[in-house]
């Protein structure tokens, strides 16, 4: 398994150096990639800061292929499995109901990293006059005209692919491949949405629209009032500029006469009968209940919410990636030191532990929001979010890690390693920290789940990530200010549910199957 993992990660580093010389975009691997290019172009403070966004592609490169060649490394080197640690491994495995919920996170995590190809706006291929292209996978923008459209105040934007599908159905040989979710999980707003309708078979009591196209209900033709099927009250009508032009009353189900009020240009008659004849629709505007198109609906911007849950999903794992490396880095080394040191070291720490651990959190995170200027938030308001919550999240495992090491450094293959001239490195990270790591291991999956809370929290309460990320702590709210859309809620918690129950189970599971005695109080 080790072996395995770093080829894959000395693969990737490779891969995603050579995507970027090729201009293409792979999903997950050419994350830091596409950081460089979205957040280079900031003026920062300082130019350290400046190198270190721009370079954040080739440092993640590099960051792989270290961690992956340390692996294989190691594999090589490194003598029979311990089979203190085979039997850990199968005591974690014989509790089903942890092994299983690591067995789902492992696919929700892959399923995270197919990114672009499950959900995203843009075509993984199109077709057209007999070549393709891949829009989803390059770097480089494509545009109206690449694809045919010369409409003068079209041509130079980025193509609208649903739509575009659409119009290639009606042409031989061109085609449009769109991801399984052809929506963004955020700044992909719906305008509108249409459900076809048929209020006499239905006894529908409500609004009744005929549409210009199908394609744009945003723009009515004509809209009618009905009750218990029957057109009942006012009805207006629109041009295709937006003015309404045409106004009449009904009264069970026929017209009054004289009521028709007509402003428009050309005959009444021919108005009346364009659109799209004699179909009707209901047309509902963000957050809308779920319809074909939308099985959970839309969140109040417009987003549609499969997407967005498919977005939240992605944001917690890439949290988790970038923030439990830093905080137990930290957290480990601190409290390795604390406890082998102790002294005056020791003391020292501990002070500024205290001070950091009495910091209000969120007045903090409250002034960085409010502070920050807009142009940053937006860019880098994930990683300053990831960086507050790191500053104040490695302090928990020092003192676990001191008292390990408190404990650990008075046996005595610590007192052979003194005598044989071990560095102060190699007794810290050779001798100690292996002896520690039933600890660290049954901690990752609860600080896991601590920062999903912290995060969803943060959003709930308005101080968390930029809109261009999707959060279940944002459609929690989304759902609670519209009260309408109960789904919003409801798919928000579930998913946020899932995620904490499993990573629980999971951590019950290590805890239990690291534990000396077979069984523990938990059973």
């Amino acid at each position: 398994m080790k072996l395995g993992i770093g080829i894959s990660f000395v693969t990737a580093s490779f891969l995603s150096v050579w995507a970027d010389s090729a201009g293409i975009k792979i999903p997950t691997i050419s994350w830091g990639y596409n950081f460089s290019r979205s957040a280079g172009e900031l003026k920062l403070p300082s130019q350290i800061l400046e190198d270190l966004v721009s370079g954040a592609g080739v440092i993640t490169a590099i960051i792989l292929f270290l961690v992956g060649l340390f692996l294989i490394v190691s594999k090589m080197t490194s003598g029979p499995p311990n089979p203190v640690t085979l039997r850990k491994i199968q005591r974690f495995k014989a509790i089903k109901r942890g092994y299983y919920s690591f067995l789902i996170l492992i696919g929700l995590a892959g399923l995270a990293s197919l990114d672009q190809l499950i959900v995203g706006k843009e075509a993984l291929a199109v077709k057209y006059k007999g070549e393709w292209q891949f829009p989803a996978f390059t770097i480089k923008l494509e545009k109206n005209k690449d694809f045919g459209i010369s409409d003068p105040a079209k041509v130079d934007l980025e193509p609208d692919y649903r739509a575009l599908k659409k119009d290639f159905a009606k042409t031989e040989g061109n085609r449009v491949i769109l991801p399984l979710r052809a929506y963004n999980p955020t700044q992909d707003a719906i305008s509108a949405l249409a459900k076809e309708i048929n209020p006499a078979k239905l006894k529908y009591s409500g609004l009744g629209t005929r549409l210009y196209s199908i394609d744009r209900p945003e723009d009515p033709h004509l809209r009618f009032t009905y009750r218990k099927g029957v057109r009942q009250g006012n009805a207006e009508g629109w041009n295709a500029d937006g003015d309404r032009i045409y106004k009449a009353k009904y009264s069970s189900g026929n017209l009054v006469a004289g009521s028709q009020e007509w402003e428009g240009e050309g005959s009444m008659e021919e108005f009346l009968a364009a659109g799209s004849e004699t179909q009707e629709y209901l047309v509902s505007y963000p957050p809308s209940k779920p319809k074909w198109s939308h099985p959970l609906g839309t969140t109040s911007q417009g987003d549609d919410v499969v997407a967005y849950l498919y977005g939240g999903l992605q944001v917690n794992f890439q949290a988790a990636i970038i923030y439990i490396p830093i905080v137990y880095l930290i957290g480990v080394t601190v409290g390795l030191l604390m406890g082998y040191f102790g002294g005056w070291f020791d003391l020292v720490v501990q002070r500024v532990i205290e001070i950091l651990s009495n910091i209000p959190f969120l007045f903090l995170v409250i002034i960085i929001t409010l502070g920050v200027p807009a142009q940053y938030k937006d860019r880098l308001g994930f990683y300053l979010i990831l960086a507050i919550l790191a500053i104040f999240g490695w302090m928990g495992m020092t003192y676990l890690m001191r008292t390990s090491a408190l404990k650990e450094k008075a046996r005595d293959y610590i007192a052979a390693s003194r005598v044989i001239g071990a560095g102060v490195p190699r007794i810290l990270f050779r001798h100690l920290l292996p002896n520690s790591v039933a600890i660290l291991v049954t901690l990752v999956p609860f600080s896991i789940s601590g920062l999903v809370l912290s995060l969803t929290a943060l959003d709930y309460l308005g101080f968390g990530l930029p809109v261009q990320y999707a959060s279940w702590g944002k459609l929690l709210k989304d759902g609670l200010s519209s009260l309408s859309s109960p789904l919003l809620v409801t798919s928000a918690f579930f998913c946020l549910v899932t995620m904490l129950v499993l990573v629980t189970f999971v951590g019950e599971a290590i805890r239990e199957a690291f534990d000396p005695k077979k069984y523990t109080y938990y059973r």
